[in-house]
């Protein structure tokens, strides 16, 4: 079994997230330097909170260019929540502030009419997987997932895309290129299909 490194840079809420692979008995550590990106088997990158100070916590601790070349070089890399989102061009929560362009595609501000739907988006929601994708194996559709957020994800490909929600208009909330995943939702607080997708990651390493 492959070890998975936990990145921390100050934007995530690693102790759910490390809890959640211990349950399902995965090898995992919290890492906090760029040795330890670069020693890594499989990677993964939580995060809540803006997008912009995400993007600076990684630069200023060197961990973007780090990440870059391990996902380059066919390391496994699972990106949650504001993970995910970095992952792309840029955002609209800080426009002068460049992703890690992993993924090509932007994150954009929901913009919803009509108005009962809340900005931020906050609770569960079912999701409609892509048949094939290795994270959402034996996950059905409109099976429930907990999401925070206000943005969400646009990728130029849609054959990138992994799952689909609806909130006011249908939009993805889960990716996979290559050897890089990533969901919009909470995986460790989704209960028993949260820890099926953790244990999916886990079992494609």
């Amino acid at each position: 079994m492959k070890k998975i490194s936990l990145i921390d840079y100050n934007m995530g809420n690693l102790l759910s997230v490390r809890k959640a692979f211990e349950f399902i008995g995965a090898d995992i550590e919290v890492v906090s330097t760029v040795e330890d990106i670069k020693n890594a088997e499989a990677l993964v990158l939580p995060g809540v909170g803006n997008f912009g100070e995400g993007m600076i916590h990684l630069k200023e601790r060197g961990m973007d260019v780090a990440i870059k070349e391990k996902i380059a070089e066919g390391t496994p890399f699972m990106g949650i929540c504001l993970g995910m989102q970095l992952l792309f061009d840029r955002s609209d929560e800080a426009p002068d502030q460049q992703g890690l362009g992993i993924i090509p595609g932007e994150v954009l501000l929901f913009d919803l009419n009509p108005k009962e739907y809340k900005v931020p988006q906050m609770g569960w929601n079912n999701i409609y997987p892509v048949e094939g994708k290795p994270l959402f194996k034996e996950i059905a559709d409109e099976s429930y997932f907990y999401f925070v957020h206000s943005f969400y994800v646009k990728p130029e490909n849609s054959e990138w895309v992994a799952a689909e929600a609806e909130y006011g208009f249908r939009y993805c909330v889960a990716v996979n290129k290559d050897n890089v995943f990533a969901t919009q939702f909470h995986p460790e607080k989704s209960q028993d299909n949260g820890l099926k997708v953790l244990q999916n990651f886990v079992d494609s390493l």
